[in-house]
């Protein structure tokens, strides 16, 4: 199963809440949320906090990316903000695999975030403990970067890595994706595909931009 999921970091702030009815109407899979603090990663956007008002408007699972030092700070925050996905890189704390135990034992998903330099094999020690893997096809900090090529690859060994442990783990991307890039990743095994600019800076409505998206995506799996 293919999901889209927009990336709220792209949204009109001054609009969260009537831009999340919208993206519901419109097709969304779940609502990604970018919590960056500055020191992680050169960017500094919102805390768990921001997710808060906005959940009350929807069912729809919300992805918290927390791209901040020492995360587990975070976590029961984060999933009492509304979170139903929280996901954390292996370079940003000591205890990865405590991290990932927290955020399941508050309730939430485990998703483990892989940046381009990160080798797959970080994940290989707690594949029990992971939901999904995100593999980052940017450097994390900024959205409107262009897509690294290489992170296909990267998806591919990553997808048969984890069939050949007998793990049905989701593989999730993010960065650079667009109408002409969503397609090369969902063939190389992604399912979850986050996107901003392709979805927010379009001239499209958020529903054709998310219908766009997910045809050229489909189209590729069954090609």
């Amino acid at each position: 199963m293919l999901s889209i999921c927009p990336s709220m970091l792209c949204a009109d702030f001054a609009r969260l809440g009537e831009v999340t009815r919208e993206l519901v109407a419109g097709g969304a899979d779940a609502l990604h949320f970018d919590i960056m603090d500055n020191h992680f990663v050169p960017n500094l956007t919102f805390g768990p906090m921001v997710m808060s008002p906005l959940r009350g408007l929807t069912d729809l699972p919300f992805v918290a990316h927390l791209m901040v030092e020492h995360p587990e700070s975070l976590i029961a925050e984060t999933v009492e903000r509304g979170a139903n996905i929280v996901g954390v890189h292996p370079e940003s704390t000591p205890h990865f695999h405590r991290a990932l135990q927290m955020i399941r034992g508050a309730g939430a998903k485990a998703m483990a975030v892989l940046n381009p330099a990160t080798p797959i094999q970080f994940v290989d020690s707690v594949l029990e403990d992971i939901d999904q893997i995100l593999v980052m096809s940017v450097n994390p900090g900024f959205a409107g970067q262009p897509f690294i090529p290489s992170s296909l690859d990267k998806v591919r060994r990553l997808r048969a890595f984890l069939d050949a442990r007998g793990a049905d783990v989701p593989i999730a991307i993010d960065g650079g994706m667009a109408d002409d890039t969503v397609g090369p990743a969902a063939a190389a095994g992604v399912r979850i595909i986050v996107a901003g600019n392709a979805i927010f800076d379009t001239g499209r409505s958020l529903g054709d931009a998310i219908a766009a998206l997910r045809s050229a995506a489909e189209a590729a799996i069954k090609a």
